[in-house]
């Protein structure tokens, strides 16, 4: 029997998100095509600036108008071919950094089902595997989208996928749910000859053996330190998605930009599209501080890392947004009333 395996479905679909990095691709394309971001905002339906004054995520709902959007200003019928051809590593945030740490091609799909959604809430991979042949499927949340969305995304897993491997991947038989276009030029051009339209699924299937390929210039020496982290963002995420209330809110944004060290008031408003005071009325209101909460969110995720040790102190410093690990160490003992080592080895030292 076949091993099927599909990734999760995150959270409430009808907010769903994506990330400002994801949405990079569609924004090259449109600036080569010549089309200005003003006008392709408001065709979207979003506000004039939107796209100039970018926010970590904009919701999904957008970047499918903005799909649509571009074909329609651009006159390109292979709008979302052409901005999946534009993926590069960035264009997958967190679980991007986490595939180039992968050993092999089977564990770089098992972590595509496990972390797309930090890059996406579009739809959702599954990979259905037997003996001889796997079949990768992509279930989009969209189902009435136009055909830009899943080429845009079969498009980007192709020419990522070939740079990934550091050769041209053989061809593989494409399977589209939509209608054939009237020009399969460009499709051909892609995937090769066989690509298929009116299908029961959006699929590509390959041989299993190529689960086994292993990735040139992989580091997997940092594999441990960021799955560990791409798990603390996704479940601050569904966290996040669970409650839908300003506090988690916060907290998640805080979560998804302390590494960075964006967790500041200023950009976190911006981030969830409110002004400060705007922010800090609801906090009040909640009867918490933006202080408060990333305090306890840096110490919430200090103690998870500490229990794992696949995390130096440093590794800490860094993921919290510390630019100096003699800061983590002041604030961690301000908390707890010990250094972080010390707290390590009191609560999670093997006896």
């Amino acid at each position: 029997m076949p091993n099927s395996h599909t990734g999760s479905v995150a959270g409430n679909r009808a907010a769903g998100r994506v990330a400002a990095a994801y949405l990079q691709p569609l924004l090259e394309l449109a600036n080569e095509c010549g089309l200005d971001l003003r006008t392709l905002a408001t065709m979207a339906g979003m506000a004039e600036d939107a796209l100039s004054t970018l926010q970590e995520s904009i919701a999904a709902a957008d970047y499918i108008r903005l799909l649509d959007a571009g074909a329609e200003l651009s006159k390109d019928p292979h709008f979302g071919l052409h901005v999946g051809e534009r993926v590069k590593l960035g264009t997958y945030n967190v679980y991007g950094m986490i595939l180039m740490s992968c050993k092999d091609f089977e564990q770089a799909f098992q972590q595509t089902m496990r972390y797309e959604g930090l890059a996406h809430d579009l739809g959702r991979s599954a990979l259905v595997v037997d003996d001889v042949a796997t079949e990768y499927q992509w279930h989009s949340h969209y189902p009435q989208a136009s055909r830009h969305l899943v080429e845009s995304v079969f498009a980007g897993i192709r020419v990522f996928g070939n740079w990934f491997a550091g050769t041209i991947l053989p061809d593989a038989p494409v399977h589209f749910k939509h209608a054939s276009p009237e020009d399969l030029g460009e499709h051909q051009r892609l995937f090769g000859a066989e690509v298929y339209f009116d299908a029961t699924i959006n699929c590509a299937r390959f041989p299993t053996a190529l689960l086994s390929w292993p990735v040139p210039n992989a580091d997997v020496s940092m594999y441990p330190v960021l799955q560990r982290h791409a798990e603390q963002l996704l479940k601050q995420k569904q966290q996040a998605q669970q409650d839908g209330g300003i506090v988690a809110q916060v907290r998640a944004a805080i979560s998804n930009n302390m590494a960075q060290d964006q967790a500041r008031l200023p950009l976190i408003a911006q981030e969830l599209l409110l002004s400060q005071r705007t922010l800090q009325r609801k906090l009040s209101e909640a009867g918490i501080s933006f202080q408060q909460i990333l305090d306890q969110t840096r110490k919430d995720t200090a103690i998870d890392y500490l229990q794992k040790t696949g995390f130096s102190l440093a590794d800490i410093a860094f993921l919290l947004g510390y630019q100096e690990q003699s800061a983590f160490n002041h604030a961690f003992k301000e908390w707890t009333g010990a250094s972080p080592g010390a707290y390590r080895e009191k609560h999670f030292s093997r006896k």
